[in-house]
């Protein structure tokens, strides 16, 4: 009886072991799981970085149907209705993405491809039909989405807005940015359309409210004119005060050292 006793006692653990191993999981644990999430943070950026480049590859084959023009990024500004990821019947409406001109050159469902790191179901009540459906990426609308001229002083008016410009416009297109992943701070983070420049191009003393987003672990992916992609980090931001969201807290404003416009023109 005592040696059947010694030898169940001896096939089990004791509660000191068992408290080691759970401390040795839970050590291995708390090490495993920075890498685990950088490495999904990583992916997340691979897979957006794939989708910013189909809509800027999309562009160009809309360019090379349309006379060498980019396709308009707001058409017709004031009636509110067309954007280069869709379009609606009445302000009040959301954007339909099937009605978008880059649609046939986007792949067999003709979808802009949401952005995975891009919180965008959390954020849908917020940006209600403002601008939804364009994934989370924004259009370089000043200089490509339209068509304008620049005066001596430095000023520019926009000549046509139903046309984007023309693609030998383009002087520098490794060094013009074209998309980057965008959002905006209104009183919360909502969804935007276009990846603002420095400062207003027809305003030239003005800086618009930044909408360049930097949420893959602190740096935003950037699609330029030739087709390629990179991610930069963020080196400015500011906040006018028209809106009661915070771009600093949310990540939002531009990259690049020069506080100019030099990313964005076409010169």
């Amino acid at each position: 009886m005592t040696q059947s006793r010694t030898a169940n006692s001896a096939s089990g653990f004791s509660l000191v072991e068992v408290l080691t191993v759970v401390g040795i999981i839970a050590l291995l644990l708390s090490m495993l799981l920075p890498s685990l999430s950088a490495a999904r943070a990583q992916a997340k950026s691979v897979v957006c970085s794939s989708n910013i480049r189909q809509v800027t590859i999309a562009n160009g084959y809309y360019a090379e149907d349309n006379n060498r023009l980019y396709c308009p990024g707001a058409a017709g500004f004031h009636e509110n209705l067309h954007r280069w990821h869709g379009a609606r019947d009445h302000p009040t409406e959301p954007f339909d993405s099937t009605r978008g001109l880059l649609v046939p050159y986007l792949g067999p469902d003709g979808l802009i491809r949401q952005c995975p790191a891009f919180p965008a179901a959390d954020v849908g009540a917020e940006s209600g039909s403002f601008e939804r459906s364009n994934g989370g990426y924004g259009y370089n609308n000043a200089f490509i989405g339209m068509q304008l001229r620049q005066y001596p002083s430095g000023e520019h008016v926009v000549t046509d807005d139903r046309a984007g410009a023309v693609t030998n416009w383009v002087q520098r297109p490794t060094e013009t940015v074209m998309f980057a992943d965008t959002a905006f701070a209104a009183s919360s983070l909502i969804e935007y359309s276009f990846a603002e420049p420095r400062f207003h191009p027809q305003f030239p003393d003005y800086r618009p409210d930044p909408s360049i987003h930097f949420r893959h672990r602190k740096q935003a992916n950037i699609a330029w004119c030739d087709g390629h992609v990179s991610s930069h980090v963020r080196t400015f931001t500011w906040n006018s005060g028209l809106y009661t969201g915070n771009p600093d807290r949310l990540g939002i404003g531009w990259f690049g050292k020069a506080d100019d416009n030099s990313l964005f023109d076409l010169k």
